[in-house]
């Protein structure tokens, strides 16, 4: 979801990228759903495992989840990633991923305005 709100609301003037150290397949329903709703097309998405030189390529690196869990998250150990704190929204009810969504919003909202 952050990659394509990013690159949605940055309209051309910056891109991300998403990655995970467990990348997972394509997105889940609900999160297609959801994002559906604001007009973002994520169904084609295919999750990308997180390399040493994403990080070292990158301008900025945002984890959404690792405070939240650790142990998957080795991309903490790295210096300089800021980390949203966000819930995983697989396997959660489709209010709950469409907060999760505007959170993300938010942020990306305001890390564009920075």
């Amino acid at each position: 979801m952050a990659e394509a709100l990013f690159n949605a609301l940055a309209d051309g003037q910056a891109e991300a990228k998403s990655a995970g150290t467990v990348p997972g397949g394509a997105p889940h329903p609900a999160v297609v759903e959801a994002m559906r709703e604001v007009g973002v097309d994520v169904s084609g998405h295919l999750g990308r495992l997180l390399t040493d030189e994403m990080v070292r390529s990158a301008d900025r690196v945002i984890t959404m989840g690792c405070a939240v869990d650790e142990e998957t998250c080795p991309a903490v150990l790295y210096a300089d990633v800021e980390d949203w704190g966000l819930p995983d929204p697989k396997g959660q009810p489709i209010e709950r991923v469409r907060e999760i969504r505007e959170e993300i919003r938010r942020r990306v909202e305001l890390l564009l305005r920075a």
